[in-house]
């Protein structure tokens, strides 16, 4: 047949195409090849029209006139003529095949197909679809991937460092705007990161430039104790020491109550707000004077201190000559591990200025544990998970 008859030959179906009946029109070519081409010169409203149509009509019509479809590569329309026909993954293939991501997932999930399920919301900018999901797969680096694109560095970078990435960890760190309440906790943690993996000047150069751009920064005292110790990890003890010289000692900190630097502690970070403040009622102010011992290494664990003021050193062991490990300001804490474990104190800590601080002791904690299971439960789980991150880091 020449070109000439084989067109001649479809103006009849045409004709039929262009009014009511579209459907069967198409249904009575003799092939799908045919139908899919006279499907190709319709409209837009057309289209539209004789699918609407094809949804009153039984599976087996509709399942033939969406190959029809597929042949016209309208993807996304055989998708929906098929939807609800029991092909859920065929239907989600089709969406994928059309750009319709978010119907794709949709039609995965039908399927049972939950990891391609997430993939597709992801693909589709269903950013907080796909993190649901995730979060039901427990799949925790995709979970992380996810917030950093919905504009949560934090809340990712708290999960790679549970799944021990510190790198991941770094660059999550490094997503928290300045205008974020947590803009310097960030910075702390990375310049902690940065140091632990070798990088101690590049964890300094951040660290001055953090100081430099913001009032706020010069004069947080946790900044200035860690700006202390990577100078001192340099050997730049004497510049050091003019860091340490001008942290406050009776200047009220930040969070001069506490209750904040309570809350930030890891093991405590799923507390409810009740058994919260449950937790900081069973805490007590303490007052230590310079010089004292905080924590002698090889005695047992007497409970938790959370500084508030001041600053403390930190040796590895009680000799004169033992090396200093570590300065810490207000918001640090020590001795969390002996609330839950009876083990012997690691290090030697001792006051260098006056210091104020929250103390827990192990046995008002254990009576906390007793009283509070819901709490005890979490504690107990994220005490594990922080425990076994740690093991892990030594590890490598």
């Amino acid at each position: 047949m020449s070109r000439s008859e084989a067109e001649s030959s479809m103006e009849g179906p045409r004709r039929s195409m262009a009014g009511d009946g579209a459907f069967q029109a198409l249904l009575m070519q003799p092939s799908p090849a045919v139908a899919a081409r006279l499907y190709e010169e319709l409209g837009g409203s057309q289209r539209e029209r004789l699918q609407k149509e094809a949804t009153q009509a039984a599976v087996e019509e509709r399942q033939r006139l969406a190959e029809v479809l597929r042949q016209a590569r309208d993807f996304s329309g055989a998708a929906r003529l098929l939807d609800g026909c029991g092909a859920a993954a065929l239907v989600a293939e089709l969406y994928v095949q059309g750009g319709r991501y978010v119907d794709a997932a949709e039609a995965y999930l039908r399927a049972g197909e939950v990891e391609r399920a997430a993939a597709a919301f992801e693909r589709g900018g269903a950013m907080e679809r796909a993190l649901e999901v995730y979060r039901g797969l427990g799949a925790r680096e995709a979970m992380a991937q996810c917030l950093v694109r919905l504009g949560r560095p934090y809340e990712a970078a708290q999960l790679y460092r549970e799944l021990g990435q510190p790198h991941a960890e770094v660059e999550a760190l490094g997503g928290v705007p300045t205008g974020d309440a947590r803009h310097l906790e960030a910075v702390l943690r990375m310049c902690k990161l940065l140091d632990a993996e070798g990088f101690t000047r590049r964890a300094l150069s951040l660290l001055a430039d953090t100081m430099r751009g913001s009032e706020t920064a010069r004069g947080d005292p946790a900044l200035a104790a860690e700006k202390a110790r990577l100078l001192r990890r340099l050997g730049m003890d004497a510049e050091a020491e003019a860091v340490i010289a001008r942290l406050p000692s009776s200047a009220a900190a930040p969070e001069s109550d506490g209750y904040h630097y309570l809350k930030a502690i890891p093991i405590f970070g799923e507390l409810s707000l009740d058994d919260m403040k449950d937790l900081y009622r069973v805490a007590r102010q303490v007052l230590i004077p310079s010089g004292a011992v905080l924590l002698e290494k090889g005695t047992p664990g007497s409970g938790l201190l959370v500084l508030l003021e001041g600053a403390v050193d930190v040796f590895s062991g009680p000799e004169p000559d033992a090396r200093q490990l570590n300065t810490l300001g207000p918001g640090a804490y020590l001795g969390e591990i002996s609330l839950v474990q009876d083990a012997p104190v690691s290090a030697h800590v001792r006051a260098r200025t006056s210091v104020r601080a929250l103390r827990i002791t192990r046995a008002g904690f254990q009576h906390y544990l007793d009283t509070h299971e819901a709490a005890a439960l979490r504690i107990f789980r994220l005490f594990t998970h922080n425990l076994a991150a740690r093991v892990r880091a030594l590890s490598t």
